[in-house]
């Protein structure tokens, strides 16, 4: 009988309501209520053993493939499928890898692996060279007289893109002025510099001194040669340095060609 538990078999309504209940629950119920149908009755398998084979032959790793899923298909555990294969590495499966799933049978030869060309190794790239500390003079090094803005080494030398030099530091060094002047300018809004100040002197020569941590001059004051301007500082700029040029009628020029020798 399809859709339901019928009654109709005389054991089935004999039965209290509560035991019915139980019987359902057991699934008892519904064999009891189809054995009210003409016809043999279909026999009852012992479902407790396992009917599946042992596992046997061999087994080729596909795509998607991991040791467990394996296992599974076959009715293993993971441990007997690296044992019997004597996986050292059983996070790495290669797709067409041959495993054994039984005692019995020999160990598979394994695909050969394609050779892998080793990444080229980078190229070195030669240090840079430190920056010179000498230049030859230039011809109008005499109209001013010059003197050195911060007493650091150089860690970066002049080209166009530069523009000037800088000079290592510590913070808090003193900076002075290279040359007798009048302070231009003497704020942060020039975008890149940190801490400004800029010095005009006689010929048209201009300095400029960048990346000041404090400035302790105003604009419109007279400086002398030597005189503190800044304390060298890490305003805009990567490590405590004085960015230090000198322009003449605007154009710079490499200060080393003007400072002197030291």
């Amino acid at each position: 009988m399809h859709g339901g538990y019928s009654t109709a078999h005389p054991f089935v309504g004999s039965l209290t309501r509560h035991t019915r209940h139980a019987l359902i629950a057991l699934g008892v119920l519904s064999v009891l209520a189809g054995c009210g149908t003409k016809g043999p009755r279909a026999p009852v398998t012992d479902m407790s053993a396992s009917t599946q084979p042992a596992p046997s032959g061999t087994y080729v790793v596909r795509a998607g493939d991991t040791l467990y899923k394996i296992a599974q298909q076959h009715s293993m555990d993971v441990a007997t499928l690296v044992r019997l294969n004597r996986l050292s590495d059983p996070s790495q499966l290669r797709v067409g890898q041959v495993l054994r799933l039984d005692e019995s049978t020999p160990m598979p030869s394994q695909p050969p692996v394609a050779a892998t060309t080793p990444p080229p190794a980078p190229p070195v790239t030669p240090a840079t060279p430190p920056p010179p500390a000498t230049a030859a003079r230039a011809a109008d090094a005499n109209l001013v007289s010059w003197g050195w803005p911060a007493s650091g080494k150089i860690i970066q030398g002049f080209n166009s893109n530069t523009k000037g030099i800088d000079i290592e530091g510590t913070p808090g060094d003193p900076v002075i002025a290279a040359a007798d002047g009048k302070v231009m300018y003497a704020g942060n809004g020039v975008r890149g510099l940190g801490n400004l100040v800029l010095l005009g002197h006689s010929n048209g020569f201009i300095t400029a001194y960048a990346h000041n941590q404090e400035l302790l001059v105003k604009t419109g004051q007279e400086v002398k040669k030597g005189s503190r301007i800044a304390l060298l500082g890490q305003t805009d700029t990567t490590s405590p340095r004085l960015h230090f040029e000198i322009r003449r009628r605007g154009t710079p020029v490499n200060p080393l060609s003007y400072l002197p020798a030291r």
